[in-house]
């Protein structure tokens, strides 16, 4: 599997593009900002964009899915609750993030479905908390965060939507049952360091205790 991950917009936003160097298939998550950046690394490296994948809908991980879709064709996809997010966040908010407005999702997701590429899946985790749709991506090896685990910390629950209550449940019932040396890619860079692992953050993460 190949995996690249990606610092974009004003933020710290992680992107990531996820593919199978064999097929060339590729997806890219959270695709926030410098799209052409993107884009041009999967070509360096013979991808095909075939999905864009958003972890949640707040406007600072959609900025880059017009430009996205418009450049490779690719199917938006997002879990069926933040999927209204990606149509009517607010013109001031697009204004704040220079971001533009997101097309609607092509593909709706739940806990539980499977986002392939080639011969790579990625399973659909639903870890709301955060935003009412957020969710984890798992791979063997793997798991895709967003703004529900960051490296040791946690995303922010004070947005419409958010849980503190819902999102400490799905990081500790959830996420923390993974295999302890499964990499974390969070959906900021804020931590000391740019990826994790389960068992680092099921021990020194202050915030899930």
């Amino acid at each position: 599997m190949f995996v690249k991950q990606i610092q974009v917009g004003q933020m710290a936003v992680f992107a990531y593009l996820v593919g199978d160097p064999i097929t060339g298939d590729a997806l890219v998550i959270d695709p926030a900002d410098d799209v052409k950046g993107i884009i041009a690394e999967a070509q360096k490296n013979n991808l095909r964009i075939n999905y864009i994948v958003n972890t949640h809908g707040h406007v600072d991980h959609i900025g880059g899915n017009a430009e996205m879709q418009k450049a490779t064709g690719a199917k938006i996809v997002v879990h069926e609750a933040d999927a209204i997010m990606l149509t009517s966040t607010p013109a001031m908010m697009l204004k704040m993030f220079g971001a533009k407005p997101s097309p609607p999702a092509d593909i709706l997701v739940k806990d539980g479905d499977i986002i392939s590429v080639g011969n790579v899946s990625l399973k659909v985790i639903h870890t709301p908390g955060h935003s009412p749709g957020g969710i984890s991506l798992y791979s063997p090896g793997y798991v895709f965060t967003g703004d529900t685990l960051f490296v040791e910390a946690v995303g922010r629950t004070d947005l419409p939507g958010g849980s503190w209550q819902i999102m400490y449940k799905a990081i500790k019932e959830k996420l923390f049952s993974l295999p302890e040396d499964t990499k974390v890619m969070p959906g900021h860079n804020y931590g000391r360091t740019p990826t994790s692992t389960i068992g680092h953050e099921k021990n020194n993460n202050p915030s899930v205790r």
